[in-house]
């Protein structure tokens, strides 16, 4: 039965645990946000250089809860003023996207109120379209929708059905590592902090993006034609990249530096960018540079030419690698220069929230489309 008492605040919680974030939302009407509370494992996880699965697990185990309480005391409404429960059902971690599939559930159950369960991916999109929505009804459609993040690199056409739900078809694809696992993976490789996205952004700005010649990164025709179904030139690849990162620093003799830096680094309480720029030689700044823009450029290049394939009207990035300051200068560039409408999440909603998950949940309301009594977490979840 499609949700249409629209006397109602049309009010619905959204509950994020899909990886080391455990946030949750209320969001009126999916353009509205009332509250947006973030319980941030980055601590948790930094002397690992990435996020330990087990860790991520426990610590939604312990926020969940209370999140979920500031989320309600922030937007001044009571659990019995929610029209719906919304949740991230996939893809991620498994045990973490457990701990919010569960305790949505058993919510939505005890509240007697609807279900409504979402992909990850799509709420990064709806983090942008939700403030185009405020701001016009009408964006033009067919709409490509770069979502570009630590575990996803993809390409989706996105277009508002008739009913309301969207309708999306992935178009491009990473074969290997995703952007944002590149960026965290090439600052641990440097001595740099987690995550890395942040830091490799903000050091870049001090070094000559054109030192290193990487190149424009090329995916091979086999074997990921094949295994993809898709030409090699709607495709990502950033493994390469990254090894080239690797050899620089074996051949250049870097190692020593590096180690230096990681350890004065790790001695620093919240050691923060800033703190590394002392620390980096004029030849480690250009190396963070030139990688930084590889990434950017090799992005850039192949989502304008998705979107000239397929004639779409407008570009939407979104994802935790939405906020790079590069990125968004380069996209927004090219987008005025073909006269192509480029829109980009605030900072705020780049990264993992709640607030995304509970906009993208609303075209599902209104339709009536309720996850089934039998839903559980699908870390494989797919979109389109």
């Amino acid at each position: 039965m499609a949700f249409n008492d629209f006397s109602s605040a049309g009010l619905i919680l959204g509950i994020e645990s899909s990886c080391d974030e455990t946030a949750a939302a209320v969001v009126r009407r999916g353009t509205e946000v009332l509250s947006n509370v973030i319980a941030s494992q980055i601590r948790t996880h930094a002397p690992y250089g990435g996020v330990v699965p087990e860790l991520a697990s426990r610590e939604h185990l312990q926020n969940i809860v209370p999140v979920v309480r500031a989320a309600l005391e922030q937007a001044s409404c009571s659990y019995r003023d929610l029209d719906a429960v919304a949740v991230t059902a996939g893809p991620g971690l498994a045990g973490a996207l457990l701990v919010g599939v569960m305790y949505a559930k058993g919510l939505a159950f005890a509240l007697e109120k609807p279900l409504l369960a979402v992909n990850h991916l799509e709420g990064h999109i709806h983090a942008v379209l939700m403030d185009t929505k405020r701001q016009s009804d009408a964006r033009p459609q067919p709409t490509l929708a770069l979502v570009v993040s630590g575990g996803h690199t993809h390409l989706y056409l996105a277009e508002e059905t008739a009913g309301g739900p969207w309708r999306y078809r992935n178009v491009g694809k990473t074969v290997d590592d995703a952007a944002g696992e590149a960026f965290d993976k090439v600052a641990k490789l440097l001595g740099l902090g987690y995550p890395g996205g942040p830091w490799i952004d903000w050091l870049a700005q001090h070094g000559d993006p054109r030192a290193v010649p990487f190149g424009p990164i090329q995916v091979k025709q086999k074997p990921y034609r094949a295994a993809s179904g898709q030409s090699p030139r709607l495709l990502f690849s950033f493994s390469g990249l990254k090894t080239a990162v690797l050899r620089y620093v074996q051949t250049h003799d870097m190692a020593n530096l590096i180690e230096t830096r990681r350890r004065t680094l790790a001695d620093l309480p919240d050691a923060k960018p800033n703190d590394a720029l002392p620390l980096c030689d004029a030849e480690t700044l250009d190396l963070i540079a030139s990688f930084q823009h590889a990434v950017v450029e090799d992005l850039v290049r192949k989502t304008f030419a998705v979107a000239e394939d397929f004639y779409c009207a407008s570009i939407v990035v979104s994802g935790g690698v939405a906020a790079n300051g590069e990125l968004r200068r380069r996209f927004l560039a090219e987008g005025k220069k073909r006269s192509l409408l480029v829109a980009f999440p605030s900072l705020a909603l780049s990264t993992d929230n709640a607030a995304m998950i509970a906009a993208a949940a609303w075209p599902k309301l209104v339709a009536g489309d309720f996850a089934a009594d039998q839903l559980s977490a699908d870390p494989a979840l797919m979109l389109g």
